[in-house]
């Protein structure tokens, strides 16, 4: 599959998506992209704002599996892998697979499970398998975890641990739509005539592991490499973090920014894309000095600021 024929595809994805999620084709974009470079999504905003109906959407106009998992305190690592149980007429054990056997996982309110139970996800999303009672089982593929979160509702929650959160390709926010957006969402619930919304698919499993491969053959110059490099390595000297970006943040750049281009219908890189994707990519894996709390100085504040201090390089 060429490029042209990843963006032509891609294109009629986020169209389909669109005619539910109203006027955020990039954020739709940056979750595509993310399914194109085989990470996982943690969509971090306000209730009401169509996390689920998003990641839902999007599973339907995929052609993928879908399960959602309610995170709650009381949830168990079994109620998400699965279990064995004793079947009396044969005298054995079986398992019953849990939902994470599927090709899109929503984990709902991830941060309202304890870290014992969010823990069972760190071998699902790194490696694309669980073991169950020493046996390793591979998930479905593609397969792709969107979390959710509430980033102004604490209290029963337990924040994700710096190693969890770097699982994540990118954090995305969705926003509030504006009024004509708001209007417009009105609209067609009248116009349809019914609360929920089926989507028809577009793709499939297969096409969407031939779009992934594409990206292999988009070209990346060793100065947008530099460029990615320089952003990373600035955050890990930066004076209000006592934290910087790993290895993995710029892999996420890297993985991020063909998918975008492949998407754009380009079988290059351009900085823009590198960009474009920079605050999602590294934001989350940065931890902030102590001190910058009080003052409310955001990581996302942060990654914009070493994005303009880096030089643009020239390509082409």
């Amino acid at each position: 599959m060429q490029t042209t024929d990843v963006a032509a595809r891609a294109s009629e994805i986020l169209d389909r998506v669109e005619q539910v999620i109203v006027g955020k084709r990039e954020t739709l974009k940056l979750i595509l992209a993310t399914a194109l470079a085989g990470g996982h999504v943690l969509l971090e905003d306000f209730p009401g704002l169509a996390k689920t109906l998003t990641a839902r959407s999007f599973a339907q106009v995929l052609g993928l599996t879908f399960r959602r998992i309610q995170f709650t305190p009381d949830l168990l690592p079994a109620d998400i892998l699965g279990t064995y149980i004793y079947r009396r007429d044969s005298g054995e054990f079986i398992l019953r697979p849990g939902p994470i056997f599927a090709q899109i996982v929503l984990a709902d309110e991830i941060n309202r499970a304890t870290p014992k139970t969010q823990s069972a996800l760190l071998e699902a999303m790194q490696e694309g398998q669980v073991t169950l009672e020493g046996e390793t089982r591979t998930l479905p593929t593609p397969f792709l975890v969107i979390a959710t979160q509430n980033p102004i509702e604490y209290e029963g929650t337990f924040p994700l641990p710096e190693a969890q959160l770097d699982r994540f390709l990118v954090r995305v926010a969705i926003g509030y739509p504006d009024k004509a957006q708001e209007v417009e969402i009105l609209s067609r619930r009248i116009t349809r005539r019914a609360e929920e919304t089926v989507l028809a698919a577009v793709t499939n499993a297969e096409e969407l592991l031939k779009m992934r491969a594409a990206l292999e053959d988009v070209y990346v110059d060793p100065d947008i490499l530099g460029y990615i490099a320089e952003i990373v390595e600035r955050s890990r000297r930066h004076g209000a973090l006592s934290v910087g970006a790993s290895p993995r943040g710029s892999l996420a750049m890297l993985r991020a920014s063909r998918a975008l281009a492949a998407i754009a219908g380009r079988d290059f890189v351009i900085p823009d894309d590198v960009k474009e994707v920079a605050v999602p990519a590294l934001a989350h894996r940065l931890v902030l000095s102590p001190d910058l709390w009080v003052k409310q100085i955001r990581a996302e504040d942060i990654v914009k600021e070493l994005v303009n201090l880096v030089a643009v390089p020239k390509v082409g």
